[in-house]
């Protein structure tokens, strides 16, 4: 399976298991941003990656975490 932007819940998903001990309530952009491109599954273009979609995916991954 490859990831693409638009996974954003499974995007959340593996954040939550590959940085357990991350609250992602205090996550800058930057940071998510590297961190999602550099999953193993992550196939889709890194500059597509704006503040809306990180948006989304900080707030799945709060979700995720509580």
């Amino acid at each position: 399976m490859s990831l693409k932007w638009t996974d954003v819940l499974e995007i959340a998903i593996q954040l939550a298991e590959a940085k357990p001990d991350v609250d992602p309530r205090y996550v800058n952009f930057v940071d998510l941003h590297n961190w999602i491109v550099a999953l193993p599954e992550f196939s889709d273009d890194p500059k597509r990656g704006g503040e809306k979609v990180l948006e989304a995916v900080q707030a799945a991954w709060i979700e995720e975490a509580d």
